[in-house]
């Protein structure tokens, strides 16, 4: 890697704001670039898996480590527990999960939704830029079908992307009902902005904190719903019946430091991604419980996955200062008009090429010398949002309070200077492998949200994660409490681990790691009862 990068003080004091910089000529071959640069393509973080349902496929080293590691418990830990009895468990209390649980509890279907931290602790909250959504005159859900399908590299599922674009007015109009707020112009009609790599204007959104208002609404409705909420119960294993079916799940009470079982009828993943493995050392944009627990759960129960070496690292994550690396900067300021800059003050790259194009440029820039150092070693390019309120004076205010509050912290004001920006770890592309219900492979168990995967191909476009959420959850909600009118389970019980680990023995694999992981590494939480209310327990 070059050394010649200009040092931050040097660029800052030489950058001015333009009304007007062109975009350099292009050269570079798309798929040349994404090789040469994007985390992805990196030979070294890959693996092949050795046991489970996708054996003999490619993964990140990182997330084989947690497929393929032993179990938290086993039958001892559930001598003498509780047990409780559902129709419907919903493990996750992000969009994805409160949207399933209020459709299967309105269903009539009794519902549990147990969540690892707090209802509403999710990366629904940090999603910024909106919702995708064919409403706009000049717009069409099959032009919203070819930009998703075009943005993943066609590798996304047909059918399942078809059903999503077909749901999204309604999406819009169910979550409107709920009681969300988007903003309209002065006729009263939702506005709309572009999203990178898209062909027109679809994005609803509200201000730059979208997913925030979603989750407000969600949260409130699942409240005032007939759903029962467990906090700080994360799952630690799920459990089947005799014929192999999934029929509920092992829960771990922090507050109360016991294992619990629910038994269920049918039980719906939705606890989102896997930023905090911090895959290739990136910092992430993702809350403290997006440690990859679903996919862990699911794949030991025999689920198929899918895509598990694609993962988006979007363009614009704070690079400084250090403490908030990683920190989101919503696309939606790009879509109003912002530029990349890189350390010479030259723009570089379209910035509405899909996230992965944008990503590895800038990782190019700073490569090859051209970005922006730190002097506690960052780097990164400049987001110019100085020259865009030049060119539209008062849009920040207007619409990206939640960027103004990002640089009050950051003590920068985006008036003023531009932020540097570098990369952030944001969203697993793949995932549990799904039907249009959110079935998974294995009967009675359902996944959706981030943590399912086959829609977004190999790069997901801005706005479609908030409308995969709903579409999919409500979808799950509703087939999983239909469910409750079958048999129940002649006998329950967690012997699919003895499968486990006899693989694992026969694989020469090593027994010392325990999975799903549940909380990041720097929690520093001896076990997964070492904990009460992100505290470490004071008991002597």
């Amino acid at each position: 890697m070059s050394n010649s990068r200009v040092s931050y003080d040097e660029a800052l004091a030489a950058y001015r704001p333009l009304a007007e910089r062109p975009l350099q000529e292009q050269h570079d071959d798309v798929d040349a670039l994404l090789r040469a640069y994007h985390p992805d393509y990196r030979a070294d973080t890959m693996t092949t898996l050795k046991v489970g349902p996708n054996s003999g496929e490619p993964c990140h080293r990182q997330l084989a480590e947690v497929l393929q590691a032993d179990a938290r418990i086993d039958d001892a830990d559930l001598a003498g527990g509780a047990i409780v009895e559902t129709d419907v468990l919903v493990i996750g209390g992000g969009g994805a999960g409160c949207a399933a649980a209020l459709v299967a509890a309105v269903a009539g279907a009794k519902v549990i939704l147990a969540t690892k931290l707090r209802l509403g602790d999710s990366n629904t909250v940090m999603a910024e830029g909106g919702i995708q959504a064919s409403i706009d005159k000049s717009d069409t859900p099959q032009m919203h079908y070819d930009d998703t399908l075009r943005a993943g590299h066609h590798l996304g599922e047909k059918r399942l992307v078809s059903q999503m674009v077909m749901d999204g007015p309604d999406v819009i109009r169910w979550l409107i009902q709920q009681g969300m707020q988007f903003d309209m112009d002065e006729f009263g009609d939702l506005l709309t902005r572009r999203a990178g790599g898209t062909s027109a204007n679809r994005v609803c959104f509200y201000r730059d904190y979208t997913g925030l208002e979603m989750m407000r609404v969600l949260r409130e409705a699942v409240q005032n719903s007939d759903a029962e909420v467990w906090e700080y119960s994360p799952v630690v294993e799920l459990m089947i019946n005799e014929a192999g079916h999934c029929a509920g799940a092992v829960i771990s009470n922090l507050k109360d430091c016991r294992y619990v079982q629910i038994i269920a009828k049918s039980v719906i993943i939705a606890t989102g991604g896997i930023g905090r493995m911090h895959l290739n050392g990136f910092p992430t944009s993702n809350h403290f419980g997006a440690t990859g627990d679903g996919l862990v759960l699911a794949y030991r129960l025999g689920a198929k996955l899918r895509d598990l070496d694609s993962f988006q690292y979007h363009p614009t994550g704070l690079a400084h200062p250090h403490h908030l690396a990683g920190t989101l900067i919503t696309e939606g300021v790009r879509s109003a008009g912002t530029w990349l800059l890189n350390g010479k003050g030259e723009r570089f790259v379209d910035e509405l090429k899909p996230r992965d194009v944008v990503a590895a440029a800038i990782l190019k820039e700073c490569a090859e010398g051209r970005g922006v150092q730190t002097s506690d070693g960052g780097q990164g390019v400049w987001l110019d949002t100085p020259g865009l309120e030049l060119r539209n004076p008062g849009i920040l205010k207007q619409r990206f309070p939640k960027l103004l509050h990002l640089g009050k912290k950051a003590g920068i004001d985006p008036h003023i200077s531009p932020l540097l920006i570098y990369p952030t770890l944001h969203y697993q592309n793949g995932g549990v492998a799904i039907s249009e219900h959110g079935e998974t492979t294995v009967p009675g168990l359902y996944c959706v949200g981030e943590a399912s995967g086959g829609i977004h191909g190999r790069n997901r476009i801005m706005g479609n994660a908030l409308l995969e959420i709903i579409s999919f959850g409500r979808r799950a909600g509703a087939h999983a409490a239909e469910r409750r009118h079958g048999k129940g389970h002649k006998r329950t019980s967690i012997d699919h681990l003895s499968r486990l680990r006899r693989e694992l023995t026969i694989s020469d694999m090593p027994m010392e790691q325990k999975s799903p992981m549940l909380f990041p590494s720097c929690a520093k939480f001896d076990t997964d009862v070492d904990y009460e209310g992100l505290r470490r327990n004071r008991r002597k």
